[in-house]
């Protein structure tokens, strides 16, 4: 049976992906190349000097075994190295290859992100390889990436010029390419807070409980209300990745339908792609469709049980707010009237605590601390509505840049709004 991705054109695969890429500002107009090995042995890829703004699906070159061009323009000048990743790595069928910012630091720094920095940057990009500086276009730069890859890497920066990332579908090499650059980011960022806490080998390889999944079909209606929660909820998840609150591999939200009911996003689907009938109805602890709900729902229950007054949840990876959760440095929201207003005091939860039935977490999460920093795992944010837990997000990652930006431009100094202050803000708004 084929899904949806397996009856895209090459073309129109790559210049999808590359309107995310450049959208994003991973990559520049002139900068970075995609291609896919076709079953023919044909490789498409992305033409030489041509504006990744505005790429068409005419303008993708097709190389096809015998070295032949397909199209209207040159191949990539790095073609030779996509051809000598396929040489060496049968099981890789995409690549794509740029010049993200927080990718390009650490490759004028010789270093690379260690992915233990997150349990899904490690799942996704697995241990990151490195390849010493050659040419751009040339022979040599081929020979250097590809013995890397040889080496068993799925991702690699290259010294003085990008990333490049491999993998068996088009798609699953962008989810290494845009989870190595968010974990980069965090790291910039958390540098500048303290020493990074990255997780020890087992604990990042240590597998959340199962999901789960129901073979039973639904029963019952789909209600108004059903529906229009679906919609919200596909709605501030195409919102959170717009604005970079969560990237394709990793971010949850979910909604309270009724006392027994939620619905949450599902395990593995991309956020960007996310339509109302992927959204999994969990009744009663268990997935009413024949779909898996986020490995976080178990929490997400847990908290709905224990305060009927929570309507929302969702879980995130805000580059700032995240920067905090990788090192002790606590968030201060005393900065600004929003800033203790919406998010009050906000507790650091322990990395294990995010095993087992959830009841740990449920037993700190209330309206009271709508928000959480989770230890190497983003934060948590509950809400009395999809859009108050979107909005509380929102206000959190906004303290957490400023306080950043307020570290770096006062020698590690920022000034608290005094007690008074906030007794003040309490009384005002009830809190």
């Amino acid at each position: 049976m084929y899904g949806t991705r397996d009856l895209i054109h090459p073309r129109d695969e790559i210049v999808r992906t590359m309107q995310r890429i450049y959208g994003y500002r991973m990559t520049t107009t002139s900068g970075g190349n995609l291609s896919i090995l076709d079953d023919d042995g044909s490789i498409w890829i992305t033409p030489a000097r041509v504006d990744k703004g505005s790429l068409r699906r005419e303008d993708i070159a097709r190389v096809l075994p015998d070295g032949s061009v397909e199209g209207p323009h040159r191949p990539s000048s790095e073609f030779p190295f996509h051809r000598a990743i396929y040489e060496a790595r049968p099981d890789i069928r995409a690549i794509v290859h740029a010049h993200p910012v927080a990718l390009v630091a650490f490759s004028i720094c010789r270093r690379v992100p260690d992915t233990r920095l997150l349990p899904q940057s490690r799942k996704v990009c697995g241990p990151v390889g490195f390849a010493p500086y050659a040419l751009p276009g040339s022979e040599a730069l081929g020979r250097n990436i590809a013995s890397a890859f040889a080496d068993g890497a799925h991702c690699l920066v290259l010294e003085n010029h990008g990333v490049v990332t491999g993998g068996e579908t088009l798609a699953r090499a962008f989810e290494r390419f845009e989870t190595l650059e968010f974990a980069a980011k965090i790291l910039i960022k958390a540098s500048t807070l303290g020493p990074v806490h990255y997780l020890t080998d087992d604990e990042a390889d240590r597998p959340r409980p199962a999901a789960g999944g129901s073979d039973e079909p639904r029963t019952g209606p789909v209600t108004s209300r059903e529906k229009e929660l679906r919609a919200q909820l596909c709605e501030f998840v195409a919102r959170s990745y717009r604005q970079r609150l969560m990237i394709s591999t990793v971010g949850t939200f979910s909604a309270r339908l009724d006392a027994d009911s939620f619905l949450i996003t599902p395990h593995r689907t991309d956020r960007c792609d996310l339509g109302p009938a992927d959204i999994v109805l969990v009744r009663r602890g268990q997935p009413a469709e024949r779909k898996a709900p986020s490995s976080s729902a178990r929490i997400h229950r847990a908290i709905y049980e224990a305060h009927p007054e929570a309507q929302a949840i969702v879980n995130a990876y805000p580059v700032n707010a995240t920067a905090f959760a990788v090192t002790g440095k606590p968030i201060e929201t005393r900065t600004i009237p929003e800033s203790y207003v919406f998010l009050r005091d906000v507790p650091r939860i322990p990395y294990a605590d995010r095993f087992g039935d959830g009841a740990a977490i449920a037993g700190r999460a209330s309206l009271k601390f709508p928000v959480m920093i989770l230890e190497n795992d983003g934060v948590q944010v509950v809400g009395t509505s999809i859009l108050d837990a979107f909005d509380r997000l929102e206000v959190l990652e906004s303290t957490a840049e400023a306080m950043i930006n307020g570290l770096a431009l006062n020698a590690g100094v920022i000034h608290r709004m005094p007690d008074d202050v906030i007794a003040d803000l309490e009384r005002a708004f009830g809190l």
